[in-house]
């Protein structure tokens, strides 16, 4: 399925708005308010899904420790570079260093990672997975930049979980001392339901890619 400009046009409006309208927080970075997470089954073709976003946005690629990753991670950062996205890397520091990413994700267990990583790489943007208030704080304590938090909404993901639904989002991200960002099941018919939820923009798998594949399970 390929999404149609106009939807990933209209997707990019309503991030915009949410980060102009996001809760204030004093020494946050300007970050994407956009964001698309790769996923080796629903973003095959990730090189072909990063060239759909618009200037500005960001891409959170996860290898999965797969052989093709380092050049997959390597293509990623030439688009990244034409096109003004910022591109983080899934867990591994050692192949963001390598093909000059921004920065790193790390998955909500790895938090403890954070203080270590921002003394060594202090200009990076570091983000934290989070699926509820414990981990968003942790995120805030340990120095990221922002947190992702999931799932929001019915995902596709195996690891969605139950969502959150945006009255519990609001309550997290109005709390949070840092940049929250909604994750899963974001779309065109459900992006609309963030605003007013302090949230500074959101991210998605197939929404913002334009691709479907199969879920790995």
């Amino acid at each position: 399925m390929t999404l149609p400009c106009s939807e990933l046009e209209g997707l990019w409006r309503q991030a915009l708005y949410l980060r102009r309208h996001a809760a204030k927080r004093k020494g946050a970075r300007t970050l994407p308010a956009l964001w698309m997470f790769t996923d080796p089954d629903r973003t095959p073709d990730v090189v072909a899904a990063a060239l759909r976003l618009p200037r500005g946005a960001g891409v959170v690629y996860r290898g999965f420790g797969r052989p093709q990753a380092p050049a997959e991670a390597q293509a990623l950062a030439r688009v990244a570079r034409r096109r003004g996205l910022v591109l983080l890397i899934g867990q591994d520091a050692g192949l963001a260093a390598r093909v000059g990413a921004q920065g790193v994700h790390l998955p909500e267990r790895d938090a403890a990672r954070l203080p270590r990583l921002r003394a060594r790489r202090p200009r990076w943007v570091l983000t934290l997975a989070a699926h509820g208030p414990g981990a968003v704080a942790r995120g805030g304590r340990t120095g990221c930049d922002a947190v992702f938090l999931s799932a929001i909404f019915p995902s596709r993901s195996p690891s969605a979980g139950r969502p959150l639904g945006v009255v519990r989002l609001a309550a997290i991200a109005r709390r949070a001392s840092v940049p929250v960002l909604a994750l899963g099941g974001v779309g065109p018919s459900s992006a609309a339901r963030l605003r007013g939820t302090g949230v500074s923009g959101f991210a998605a798998v197939e929404a913002v890619s334009g691709q479907r594949g199969r879920v790995r399970t």
